[in-house]
């Protein structure tokens, strides 16, 4: 037997008309009715338990706790229903280098915790170290906040001190194993690494080193700017060496690319699946083109995200080169504006 609410207010009527409370018979009735309305997608469960209910006697006592039962179930449901899932945001650290030196590593990504940042992507590793902290010490800085190190930013190390790609590599992608990363990504090639000779060695270095990461259990991204699209070599951009000869997967940085002129989207049709992390940077709508706060500017996120899928997207971080107002203000607006958008 299925009961529709219309025979159900008229099941309510009868049983509280016998009763002289009148009052609380109309106020119970009506919040049904706007309930019922509101959660048309818990019809099934509301007919159950009146069908469960009618097998015996419904007393007043029975009825009310029927009543409140499926008004606690449907204010949930409204509840959940107001609230969509937050989205899982990730910041690259380097935006807030200047506050962690003159803060400190733990009250900086306390903050970021604060302002609803689930990820972070790691830069300036050192000597063993993630901003002066063991991989065990990071790590607990860490979870402490909720918070994961996904990612991690390192140099080829060919010239100058500290390790990186072609320095120490094995104890790099071990330590950053170590504190849950999935990904080591090359951040930026110095000007004197740009000749055609020095892009050969890095596809060689990148090809070596992607295997080292694999056994460490990290996958070797690159990170551009714009320089991979406006310099040539051999009559190629580097962007396009890079994705031809070796097999790392790229981090899209889209402020960067789109002041080179290029269209991200473009690269992710030709290159399915092969851009699983992206900067989620944006420009200012000025002559300047300086870098702004994400939703701000003139990057449209929305159009590049109907292609996350086919560019195998599984994390994005928001960057800041240099920001007008402290960092931590900027990063604050940047995620507001992401939770509010329809992308992401």
């Amino acid at each position: 037997m299925v009961i529709d609410n219309f025979n159900f207010l008229k099941l309510a009527f009868h049983l509280f008309a016998q009763k002289p409370n009148y009052q609380l018979s109309i106020k119970l009735i009506n919040s049904f009715v706007l309930y019922f309305t509101l959660s048309r997608y818990i019809c099934i469960s509301l007919n159950l338990s009146i069908q469960l209910q009618l097998i015996k006697p419904m007393n007043r006592r029975s009825f009310l706790q029927t009543t409140a039962g499926l008004s606690a179930l449907t204010l949930a449901g409204l509840t959940s229903e107001a609230k969509p899932k937050a989205k899982s945001v990730g910041l690259q650290l380097y935006t807030l280098r200047d506050d962690i030196k003159t803060q400190g590593i733990e009250k900086i990504l306390a903050e970021v915790a604060k302002l609803g940042y689930k990820e972070v992507e790691n830069f300036g590793y050192g000597q063993g170290k993630f901003f002066g902290k063991t991989p065990t010490e990071y790590s607990k800085i860490l979870k402490d906040n909720g918070l994961s190190a996904t990612s991690g930013h390192y140099m080829t190390a060919r010239i100058g001190a500290g390790d990186g790609l072609s320095k120490n590599w094995e104890k790099v992608v071990e330590d950053g194993a170590a504190i849950g990363q999935k990904y080591a990504v090359i951040a930026y090639l110095l000007d004197s690494e740009r000749k055609a000779e020095d892009y050969k060695q890095l596809f060689d270095l990148l090809n070596k080193g992607t295997e080292v990461a694999k056994k460490a259990g990290l996958t070797l991204g690159y990170h551009n700017h714009d320089f991979e699209f406006t310099q040539k070599i051999d009559g190629e951009k580097p962007y396009d060496l890079i994705l031809k000869n070796t097999s790392v997967i790229m981090e899209p940085d889209l402020f960067w690319m789109v002041k080179a002129n290029e269209k991200p989207a473009d690269y992710f049709t030709k290159y399915p699946g092969r851009f699983p992390l992206w900067h989620v940077k944006d420009m200012a709508n000025t002559p300047q083109k300086e870098f702004a706060e994400v939703g701000t500017g003139s990057i449209d996120f929305g159009d590049l995200f109907t292609h996350a899928k086919k560019a195998g997207l599984k994390h994005y971080f928001v960057e800041q080169d240099v920001c007008k107002r402290p960092p931590l203000e900027s990063i604050k607006i940047s995620i507001d504006n992401i939770q509010k958008a329809k992308w992401g």
